[in-house]
């Protein structure tokens, strides 16, 4: 079901990690950022969206992990549109021969039958640094970073105040760093310090996973989670709830313990 966040946004959460999907409103039709996870879902989310008396014109994924990049034959033939590191991202992965038995490996074993891989990734590259989604409704600022993943990209709704993080700024999830980057720790606080520079003007958060956020709570997210990158630089332990005995999701802390190790490993953690 969709639930309106601001004036002309609406998102529809799914069951698999609280994972959301955004649905903009324009003056011919709508934008799709982040389409679902499962068939089913993404069946009724087109139904819904055929309520609201618009067709989807466009379509953006945040990032190239599978669970971006996902479509389904009933939102019809939009165009699919992403950065053009994200869209190298997936054409790279599309390309090996192999690529379904990789994605496999990485889908939730629960809901493996129900996730449509035959549309997966299918992402036209937009220029290098374009600043906009080309499309015929509200501007979407494009804010590309190098956190996270490859090519991602927050989008700033300019008009209503909303920020659309992708796998960023989650009350659910601590941030997951891109650990075959360079330099991950910097490239995460590098994406936190874009985000702060816009954060007066946001009215609304929502996360890849997790609770929309409102205007009191987006520095309050920005703050927890640059604490927890600090923390797993300088070999301290973070005082965060999503990976101690409260956490959400019972593998958390193992991933926490898993980053740390991969850190180590490329010489960032304790680090001065």
């Amino acid at each position: 079901m969709l639930q309106e966040v601001a004036e002309g946004v609406l998102v529809h959460e799914s069951e698999f990690i609280q994972s959301n999907c955004v649905v903009v409103q324009g003056s011919d039709g709508v934008l799709l950022i982040d389409p679902g996870i499962t068939r089913s879902e993404m069946a009724a989310l087109a139904d819904d969206i055929r309520g609201l008396g618009q067709p989807i014109v466009a379509a953006f994924a945040t990032h190239p992990d599978w669970d971006h990049v996902l479509w389904h034959p009933d939102f019809g033939d939009a165009p699919r549109y992403g950065t053009a590191r994200c869209a190298a991202s997936i054409r790279d992965l599309l390309s090996k021969a192999d690529w379904k038995a990789r994605v496999a490996e990485g889908l939730p074993p629960e809901y493996s039958e129900e996730i449509p891989t035959e549309l997966l990734g299918l992402i036209t590259g937009l220029p290098p640094d374009s600043a906009k989604i080309p499309w015929d409704g509200p501007t979407v600022r494009i804010m590309e970073h190098r956190a996270h993943a490859p090519g991602h990209a927050a989008l700033l709704i300019e008009g209503s105040g909303v920020l659309v993080a992708g796998d960023m700024l989650s009350d659910i999830l601590m941030p997951f760093l891109d650990l075959e980057a360079a330099d991950p720790v910097e490239d995460y606080l590098v994406a936190l310090r874009l985000f702060e520079s816009v954060a007066d003007g946001v009215e609304a958060v929502i996360p890849g996973h997790g609770s929309v956020g409102r205007a009191h709570q987006v520095r309050a997210r920005i703050k927890q989670d640059r604490e927890y990158v600090q923390a797993l630089r300088d070999g301290g332990v973070p005082d965060d709830p999503r990976v101690g005995p409260s956490a959400t999701l019972d593998w958390l802390p193992a991933v926490h313990e898993w980053q740390i190790q991969q850190l180590a490993m490329k010489g960032e953690g304790t680090r001065g």
